[in-house]
């Protein structure tokens, strides 16, 4: 389940590229899902830029993305911390294909919002909303930092399929502009973009995300970190339990009335917790 992700300069310091393989990350979630491949490459690509956006801030911080349409897919929840991503999508049976057999995931998305919550464990966490341009989620986001950050960015995500609709790659990289770069080196690297792959097909190709790095910058890049990432939802019983008490006595009497079993299964990972009545008795 776990992957790394790599952190880089290039072209004199003044651009920064995140790269990553988050292939088994999205695999687990696949299989934890049951995905179907147009909610897979939805939700994959989500988990992939949540993770990049988890290392890109100085602050300690936790990071909510969701994402709201009007299409079958509905709406996309992901949750990330110092490389540490969970996430859920409403429909995970959706699979959307043009004549070409092209995921639709922008059509599987809709019309809607893209929000990111950034919590620095202060009295409020900083949120920005912005519609989505394409639901394409790459170019939602690149939208989103260029918008809500005023910071030039360009962003490519991406998960691919066997025959059997089961991912074989994922992954994604994240570039910005640092302050003061010549117009001469946005140039080229526009120029390089238009003409590179796209990244699951790199990945496939057999390409790590330090050779994507060295791609994108025409091997001027100076690797600065290479991080962990991985599916972690962090759930147990105790805080079900926890969440459970907060609902006060009356509520729980009234649920040992019915002298049943509760289940409750965890939107992030599908575990399904019981709780007998006595497990609830002990809460009062």
């Amino acid at each position: 389940m776990s992957n790394n992700l790599n952190i880089a300069t290039a072209y004199d310091d003044k651009i920064r590229i995140y790269a990553c393989d988050t292939t088994n990350i999205v695999k687990h979630a696949q299989d934890i899902f049951n995905l179907w491949p147009t909610s897979c490459a939805a939700l994959g690509r989500t988990l992939t830029i949540a993770l990049i956006m988890s290392y890109m801030e100085k602050m300690d911080s936790k990071i909510t993305i969701k994402i709201d349409g009007d299409g079958p897919l509905k709406n996309i929840t992901v949750v990330a911390h110092k490389g540490e991503v969970k996430g859920f999508c409403h429909n995970p049976g959706v699979y959307l294909t043009n004549n070409n057999g092209k995921l639709l995931v922008g059509q599987a998305i809709g019309n809607g919002t893209l929000t990111v919550i950034k919590d620095f464990g202060l009295k409020e966490p900083f949120s920005s909303t912005t519609e989505l341009v394409s639901g394409e989620i790459a170019e939602d986001f690149a939208y989103y930092f260029n918008q809500s950050e005023q910071t030039n960015t360009a962003v490519a995500l991406g998960v691919l399929f066997d025959k059997e609709g089961k991912v074989t790659n994922a992954g994604g990289y994240l570039i910005q502009v640092m302050p003061n770069c010549p117009d001469s080196t946005i140039t080229k690297l526009e120029e390089l973009l238009k003409n590179i792959k796209p990244i699951s097909n790199l990945l496939a190709d057999g390409l790590t995300s330090v050779d994507i790095i060295n791609l994108l910058s025409d091997n001027t890049a100076k690797i600065l970190e290479t991080l962990p990432i991985k599916y972690h939802c962090g759930c147990s019983k105790e805080r079900f339990l926890n969440g459970i008490k907060s609902l006060g006595n009356d509520e729980i009497n009234n649920l040992i009335k019915d002298n049943e079993d509760l289940h409750i299964t965890c939107n992030f990972c599908n575990v399904t917790y019981t709780f007998t009545p006595e497990d609830l008795k002990k809460l009062l």
